[in-house]
């Protein structure tokens, strides 16, 4: 491997061990990382879909032998995030993209505030009743939460607003090339009420199924570099490994913050790129 394939491959393989153990894939750090490298927007954002695939297929397995995985779940939620992707590629070219990253960097705050504001009232979710669509469904669970050694039982909420977010978090991976995940736990953690733990893992298990939907359309258009995703591809599977096995051994709190925290970040860094702020390094 060259000098420059081992540095995409330590660039994916960090990225996805943060993006793993928050359940948010690894594509939202590596595109702006290959921009700044001076790899061209969109070769970037096709090896980030390819990235998004590979971080889910390296720590779905260890989040569905820990019982973290809500499947059932997933796959209903899946129907609205992937009819989503698939919206969002044909609106490619047609959206201006500075609308796009300022529409997302308010969507990052205000999910960043909805998540601090259920940290400082946790007995609301717990005390609202269940949602009656999520009962015909059996989508109720339990998990086992490795961190404090119980057995948590919780009830999902609000299906239909779930849904309606899963759909534009599918419009935006697609547009952006990010993941959705960055968009699927704050809803899932604010609409759904499920406990973080869950929200990450389930959101892991969907990313890969949304992002196939996007990747097989840049595939078609020939914007997959195989040398720049094949090593992207190998360090974030072993990222997204290395990113699952510290999210089981991590409390909620740290991990609630933690999240918290990258989404201010991300937001701040949407922010300029809407003004047309670079980042020093910045394209070719």
């Amino acid at each position: 491997m060259t000098v420059a394939g081992l540095w995409l491959f330590a660039m994916a393989l960090g990225a996805s061990a943060l993006g793993g153990m928050l359940g948010m894939a690894s594509g939202i750090f590596i595109v702006p990382l290959l921009v700044l490298w001076g790899i061209d927007v969109h070769a970037a954002i096709a090896a980030s879909i390819v990235s998004v695939i590979a971080c889910s297929c390296g720590s779905a397995a260890a989040f569905l032998r820990s019982g973290l995985t809500h499947v059932r779940l997933a796959v209903v939620l899946e129907t609205a995030t992937t009819l989503g992707a698939l919206t969002g590629v044909f609106l490619v070219g047609v959206v201006p993209v500075a609308a796009l990253y300022a529409l997302f960097a308010v969507v990052l705050v205000v999910s960043a505030w909805q998540m601090l504001a259920r940290r400082r009232d946790p007995a609301r979710a717990d005390g609202a009743p269940a949602c009656r669509w999520a009962g015909a469904l059996r989508l109720h669970g339990r998990y086992h939460d490795p961190a404090v050694g119980q057995q948590r039982r919780y009830h999902v909420q609000r299906l239909p607003l779930g849904m309606s977010l899963m759909y534009g978090a599918g419009v935006l991976s697609a547009l952006l090339g990010i993941g959705s995940g960055v968009l699927k736990i704050p809803a899932m953690d604010s609409a759904l009420r499920l406990p973080l733990k869950v929200s990450s893992a389930t959101s892991n298990f969907m990313i890969g199924v949304t992002a196939a939907a996007s990747a097989a359309v840049y595939f078609a258009r020939g914007e997959i570099d195989p040398v720049i995703a094949g090593p992207v591809a190998l360090g974030s599977v072993a990222g997204s490994v290395l990113g699952a096995r510290i999210l089981m051994r991590v409390s909620g709190e740290r991990l609630r913050l933690l999240f918290v925290a990258v989404l201010a970040v991300l937001a701040v860094q949407m922010l300029l790129m809407a003004l047309g702020v670079q980042w020093p390094g910045g394209g070719r």
